[in-house]
């Protein structure tokens, strides 16, 4: 079945994380798209009740775009270990507590992972645009990897500091920002929205 294409002019980004609104708003640029965020229009923040990444991505963007009557675009990421079926998973910035500590998260997980071996690990992001008639495209993007400690690196954010991408000898907290995008869990999951959903304008 082929998605529903873009064809609007301004997109609401689903978020108030300022770093993550200029990095779509740079990403969405080719298309001629003029972002504004949901901390721009003063959007409450739903709470995040779903039991995986998509389900929480599309409340997210569907709460958006029905409060904005824009078309808006959420993501939804984390971390997934094997070992620990899955964890943090869904709760990745949970684990980070009020304060969203992730050096604390980093020991929580590494204390969790006592007694286990298998260290492989994975990113996952699903990016959900939904439109204000309720209608909503999702899009997954995954990168595996391995948990290493101690944390390495002081680039991106979050777990990136322990997470070794598969083929590589750099952790994403080792990365540069552009280094991490060609390969990244959300670059991946962008780039599927963006053929199916978007063109380049002339």
């Amino acid at each position: 079945m082929t998605a529903r294409l873009f064809r609007q002019d301004k997109l609401l980004i689903a978020s108030h994380n300022p770093g993550k609104v200029n990095e779509m708003g740079a990403l969405l640029r080719p298309f001629g798209v003029e972002v504004v965020s949901a901390g721009e229009l003063n959007l409450p923040e739903p709470e995040e009740t779903g039991e995986t990444f998509t389900e929480n991505a599309r409340l997210k963007a569907l709460a958006a775009a029905l409060a904005s009557g824009l078309p808006a675009l959420a993501d939804d990421s984390g971390m997934a270990v094997v070992a620990l079926g899955g964890n943090p998973g869904v709760r990745s910035a949970r684990w980070a507590g009020p304060t969203r500590d992730f050096n604390a998260a980093m020991k929580a997980v590494e204390k969790a992972m006592t007694g286990f071996s298998d260290r492989r690990a994975s990113f996952i992001c699903v990016l959900a645009l939904a439109w204000p008639d309720g209608h909503v495209e999702c899009f997954e993007g995954e990168i595996e990897g391995a948990l290493v400690w101690p944390p390495r690196g002081n680039q991106g954010f979050g777990y990136d500091p322990m997470f070794l991408p598969n083929g590589h000898s750099a952790t994403f907290g080792e990365m540069s920002p552009a280094e991490k995008h060609k390969i990244s869990h959300r670059a991946q999951a962008f780039a599927k929205l963006v053929r199916s959903c978007f063109q380049v304008r002339q």
